[in-house]
C-alpha cells in the first residue's frame, strides 16, 4: 500500500472510530439527527456512491426493522437504528483493516447475510452455505444438485416463517406450507412459476433427470419468495 493510500485508509478508519464513539454517547435521541447525517455521508464516501454497493446496503437495512409478527416492514425506535448503525460502522471499520487499498470495496465486504430474516438464528449460516452450494452446482453444470438444494432451501425459509405460529408444521407438505404461507399473506405468488417437480422434490430418485431451465426457475422463485419475507433486502 503506498503512502497516499495509507493516508487515505488511516483517515477513514480516524473517522469511522469517532463516529462510532459518538454513536455509542448518544442518549435520549438527542442529536441522532446530525450524527446520522454524518454516518450516511461517511458511508456513501466508502461505498464510491453506489447503491448497490454492501455497505450502503447494510446501512439502508440498519434503518428499518421486521415487525414482531414477521410481517411488513416498520420503522425503528432511535436506540435501535443507533445501534444497528454502529454495527454497520463496524462493519465498515474491520472491511477497511483487512485491505490494501483505500475504499471498502466489494471483494473485502464481511460475509453475505441474506437470511438475517429467518428468525432461527442457528439455521442461517446453513442456508448461506446452502446457496452458495447451489449456486456453484448451477455453474458446474450440475442441475440436480442445484435444484434439489435450492428448493431446500426454499422450503426451510417457507417453514421458518410459518412456524412462528404453528407448532405442527414439521408433518406438513411443502405443498401444504406454501399453501399456508400464501394464505397467511407472508408470500406471495411466486410459487406459481415452481415447476411440478419442486413441490414433490424430496421424492425425486436419485437418477432423475433435472433440466438447468428447471433448477435456473427454482433459484429464481427462491430470490422472489426471499423478496417477500425480508422486503428490506
Amino acid at each position: 500500500m503506498d503512502d497516499h493510500l495509507r493516508a487515505h485508509r488511516d483517515a477513514s478508519l480516524m473517522l469511522l472510530d469517532r463516529l462510532i464513539r459518538r454513536g455509542r454517547e448518544l442518549s435520549d435521541g438527542i442529536g441522532v439527527g446530525l450524527w446520522q447525517q454524518d454516518c450516511a455521508a461517511a458511508i456513501n464516501e466508502l461505498s464510491g456512491g453506489s447503491k448497490a454497493h454492501w455497505l450502503s446496503r447494510a446501512y439502508s437495512g440498519a434503518l428499518l426493522v421486521r415487525s414482531h409478527n414477521g410481517g411488513a416492514i416498520v420503522e425503528a425506535g432511535v436506540a435501535e437504528i443507533v445501534d444497528r448503525i454502529v454495527d454497520v460502522l463496524k462493519q465498515a471499520r474491520a472491511s477497511l483493516t483487512q485491505m490494501d487499498g483505500g475504499t471498502a470495496t466489494d471483494s473485502t465486504a464481511p460475509s453475505p447475510r441474506r437470511f438475517d430474516f429467518v428468525h432461527d438464528e442457528a439455521l442461517r449460516p446453513v442456508l448461506e452455505q446452502a446457496y452458495a452450494e447451489s449456486g456453484r452446482a448451477l455453474e458446474a453444470g450440475d442441475a440436480y444438485h442445484a435444484f434439489i438444494t435450492s428448493c431446500s432451501i426454499l422450503e426451510a425459509i417457507i417453514t421458518d416463517a410459518i412456524a412462528r405460529t404453528r407448532d405442527d408444521v414439521g408433518t406438513w407438505s411443502f405443498e401444504a406450507r406454501i399453501a399456508a404461507a400464501e394464505t397467511a399473506g407472508l408470500i406471495r405468488g411466486g410459487c406459481a412459476r415452481l415447476p411440478a417437480a419442486a413441490r414433490t422434490y424430496r421424492d425425486l430418485a436419485p437418477d432423475v433427470t433435472v433440466s438447468e431451465r428447471d433448477a435456473k426457475l427454482v433459484r429464481q422463485v427462491l430470490h422472489v419468495v426471499m423478496r417477500d419475507l425480508d422486503p428490506g433486502r
